[in-house]
Formats: C-alpha cells, sequence, structure tokens
C-alpha cells in the first residue's frame, strides 16, 4: 500500500519554512557572526536546512527583515551584505521561545 504525506502536514510544513523563512535567515546570520549577501543566505538555507526557495523570495524577505529592523545592510565594494541587529536577535529569541512553548502543549 502506497503512503501519501497527508495535505495538513504538507501545510504545516511550508507554514514552518516558506512562509516563516526570518527565522532561518536570523539563525544563518547568528551562527555566521559574519555579515553575509542574501546569495550567500540562499546557499546556506538548502545546506543546513533543507530548503531551496526562490532567490526572489530569499531577497525579498531580507529586504522586509531590514526594513523591520530585524538585519542591518553593510556596503562594501559595491555588495549589500546583512548583519542581525539587536532587535533582530531578540525578536528571534522569542520566536524560538513561543515554539517551544507551543511544542510542549502539543506534545501527548
Amino acid at each position: 500500500m502506497e503512503s501519501r504525506t497527508p495535505r495538513a502536514l504538507v501545510r504545516l510544513k511550508r507554514k514552518l519554512t516558506i512562509e516563516n523563512l526570518w527565522l532561518y535567515i536570523m539563525k544563518i546570520l547568528i551562527d555566521e557572526k559574519t555579515p553575509l549577501r542574501a546569495y550567500d543566505i540562499k546557499v546556506k538555507l538548502r545546506e543546513r536546512f533543507n530548503i531551496s526557495p526562490p532567490a526572489v523570495t530569499v531577497y525579498t524577505v531580507v529586504y522586509r527583515m531590514s526594513m523591520d529592523g530585524l538585519v542591518s545592510r553593510i556596503h562594501s565594494s559595491g555588495e549589500t551584505r546583512y548583519k542581525p541587529t539587536d532587535t533582530g536577535i531578540e525578536a528571534f529569541q522569542h520566536a524560538i521561545t513561543y515554539l517551544e512553548e507551543l511544542v510542549s502543549k502539543l506534545k501527548l
């Protein structure tokens, strides 16, 4: 008998990855400890989390993160690199705490 992934699980995975990409981007920027280009972030998303969003999605999310004050832009040698701000790190920590509490409540 063939096993199919329920649509509800497929939707959940999408909501927790692509639709909340900022969490993964922030984790990468925090761990790398060096400003990264949006392209480098895209590569690391695939390598570390097996997430392969379209390049335009990564650029859009990083741009929005910048507008929201979660990351700051650094311009050098004609390139734009991004690093987390204190506000971004704090938002990331709050998000992780929220997710941990949620998982704790949902466990059987």
